[in-house]
């Protein structure tokens, strides 16, 4: 009988060598079986089968081999094994009687993802909540109005306040010299990629709607020149907002601003981490200089008319307006708007060469020097232009000019749903993972939707449901994106997970504020970590997650870090994590293979040749016994293991326990909800 909890090959280093090939190369692909458990295994593509030699055996495992040489194209394949009357399929979903193309093996020659970003632990900042460091920069009361309301300053001394429901023109003060002042926390909590929302010219505080793609907004970076009026009372004229316009268009503060954020990158590389800049290419802002809607450009010095004031601006074709007719201008409001939204202009791409070059331009001109940042966050990249042919070829056209200007620049994009269209290796590195991290583990975790807009307790702890979403969603990326997917637990767009765990069904504005921190269960959160450290991908933190931060979903999520009171365990039991995370290689880029999950108990493992570990997690209500077989994690039957952490009732436990495999076997307890890692002793 073939043992199909053994049967194994993947894309890492150990079954894939070279794992990232180049074009008219040879690789060599490996698999692995039980010892003397099968008689044939071979290589097939739809075309044709190739036999693997038996390469390797140890006393557990028999590993078969074949050279296949590469050409231009992408190559797919699976596996077949045969014993006696025994065939099996192994593709990358798992065993199977059946041929499932959809789940082939994929190499595409010549792809591959920065090294870098491989299991890089990565920590996202939306700036204006993080840290105030230069209050001569803060939005003032009254500077502009946006959308029904004029700028409000949070006074410093409300600095841990919620923010209101309706909190788009609400600044607390946080900049990118206050990111700055915390480099050495970043550095301690073993950060090694920020990963910024928007930092260009915007009038929001999450800065989704840029103004300016070429310039940071000096209300993040220096101001120099600051001189005008406010707006007062029930004034909505932005073309009075004289302050606004001098802070914001003024050439001095433009440069002094991109001068500072280029001396801060050289400062974030000089301590070891990377940045990732937020790309938001598919819409602008109705503030934005190429429309220019609020009248804030016109006659200022650098900028050409906006395509709303004139018809005859180099800009018109950048908006797709529906009434063309020269009498529509000045002030045409007839734009298209992204989801109807007339504050987010959708952009043009088909109508305009020149908005296309000017994207690929600014796409560009951030990787290079002076700035040299490490790569693009893209939001809703899916909705760039107005057909998928068009968004694929933008994306492959933009992912030329980026890896020409700088190689190692990695290009994430944000996703919902199936990816795989984008990750053939000519337009995404990657994604951030909803679909095979976030939604999965939260409705097991939590029993919640990931905006907390639903609770459906009948789905925590419901192991098919989880595994199948996993299995299926992490076969959409080939190995080299699947390691450096962002994995959060939350954003800027969803629910603090945090809070999930109250299973608190709602919003802010039903709800209130202080119900997001109400019933919390931070063991489930200690689960959650350990799963985020310890899963294929790259960990990434939403800002003050790791100090107990709670909050519904968009704007309640978006609540200032809490310095000076902080939840420092939480804290440290991230620090601890990271450190094992970013020391051993197996968690970063090994194997994944689940082993013997059940309900409420989930159970993979990650391993290298040199490096295997188990991960357990008991989500039931009460303690768990399990005899758990060892043997898909690639350890030997009489393996021993140690547990290097586990999570408590009250926090979590460095402390060592032992356990030896008999016959591949080895029995362990759980406490409720507590997780755990082994270790192979070597």
């Amino acid at each position: 009988m073939i043992d199909k909890k053994v049967l194994f090959s993947d894309g890492t280093r150990d079954y894939r060598n070279p794992p990232e090939p180049k074009e008219n190369t040879t690789v060599n692909i490996r698999f692995r079986t039980a010892k003397d458990d099968a008689e044939n295994i071979w290589l097939c593509t739809k075309e044709a089968r190739y036999p693997m030699r038996l390469a390797e055996s140890d006393d557990t495992f028999d590993y078969y081999a074949v050279d296949i040489r590469l050409c231009t194209e992408e190559y797919v394949y699976y596996f077949e094994i045969i014993s006696g009357t025994e065939l099996y399929r192994y593709d990358r979903y798992g065993v199977s009687k059946e041929i499932r193309e959809q789940y082939f093996f994929k190499i595409v020659p010549g792809f591959s993802t920065p090294d870098w970003a491989k299991g890089a632990i990565m920590y996202q900042i939306l700036v204006d909540r993080f840290a105030n460091g230069d209050k001569s920069n803060d939005v003032l009361d009254g500077e502009y109005f946006y959308i029904r309301t004029l700028s409000t300053r949070v006074p410093e001394e409300k600095w841990d306040k919620p923010p209101e429901n309706f909190s788009v023109g609400e600044f607390y003060g946080g900049d990118l010299e206050g990111v700055r002042q915390k480099l050495d926390y970043l550095v301690s909590l073993g950060i090694e990629v920020i990963y910024f929302n928007p930092i260009f010219v915007s009038p929001s505080n999450h800065k989704y709607d840029i103004q300016d793609y070429d310039h940071i907004d000096p209300h993040y970076g220096k101001i120099q020149k600051d001189e005008g009026r406010l707006l007062q009372g029930n004034e909505t004229d932005n073309s009075q907002a004289e302050r606004y316009r001098c802070r914001v268009t003024s050439q001095s503060n433009l440069e002094e601003s991109n001068a500072f954020f280029a001396e801060f990158v050289k400062e974030v590389h000089r301590r070891g981490m990377k940045i990732i800049l937020d790309g938001v290419f598919n819409h602008c802002g109705s503030f934005n200089c190429w429309l220019d809607r609020e009248c804030i450009y016109e006659g200022r010095e650098g900028f050409a008319p906006g395509a709303y004031l004139s018809n005859e601006s180099p800009y018109r074709k950048y908006f797709g307006f529906r009434n063309q007719e020269a009498t529509a201008w000045p002030k045409n409001n007839s734009y298209d708007g992204w989801w109807g939204h007339d504050t987010l202009p959708k952009l043009n791409f088909e109508g305009s060469k020149e908005l296309y070059e000017d994207i690929l331009r600014i796409g560009q001109k951030w990787v290079s020097e002076p700035y040299c940042v490490d790569g693009w966050r893209l939001d809703v990249a899916a909705d760039l232009g107005h057909s998928k042919e068009f968004n694929h070829q933008f994306w492959r056209d933009f992912r030329d000019a980026v890896k020409e200007a700088n190689p190692e620049a990695v290009i994430l994009a944000e996703h919902y749903g199936d990816p795989k269209d984008w990750l053939l290796g000519d337009q995404w590195d990657t994604i951030m993972n909803y679909s095979a991290f976030m939604e999965p583990l939260t409705w097991f975790l939590t029993g919640m939707e990931k905006h907390s807009d639903e609770y459906q307790p009948e789905r925590i702890g419901k192991i098919s449901d989880f595994e199948g979403a996993m299995r299926h969603y992490m076969t959409c990326f080939m190995t080299s994106s699947l390691h450096c997917a962002m994995n959060q637990l939350s954003n800027h767009d969803h629910s603090r997970f945090l809070t999930r765990t109250n299973h608190r069904a709602g919003r802010v504005e039903q709800l209130g504020a202080a119900a997001a921190d109400k019933d919390i269960d931070c063991r489930v959160m200690r689960e959650a970590v350990l799963v985020q450290m310890t899963w294929p991908g790259a960990p990434t933190l939403y800002y003050g997650d790791e100090a107990g931060v709670c909050g519904f979903t968009d704007p309640d999520n978006r609540r200032t870090y809490p310095w000076g009171k902080e939840n420092k365990p939480l804290i440290d039991f991230h620090r601890e994590l990271i450190w094992m995370h970013k020391n051993n290689e197996a968690l970063k880029t090994g194997s994944f293979n689940f082993l013997d999950c059940e309900d409420n108990l989930l159970c993979y493992a990650r391993f290298n040749k040199k490096q295997q570990f188990i991960i357990m997690i008991n989500h039931a209500d009460g303690e768990c016994t399990k005899k758990l077989n060892i043997l898909g994690a690639g350890m030997t039957k009489d393996a021993k293991l140690r547990q290097v952490i586990t999570t408590t009732e009250q926090g979590y436990s460095l402390m060592p326990r032992y356990f030896e495999a008999e016959e591949g076997v080895i029995t362990i307890t759980l406490l409720a909800k507590t997780a755990v890692i082994l270790e192979k002793c070597v």
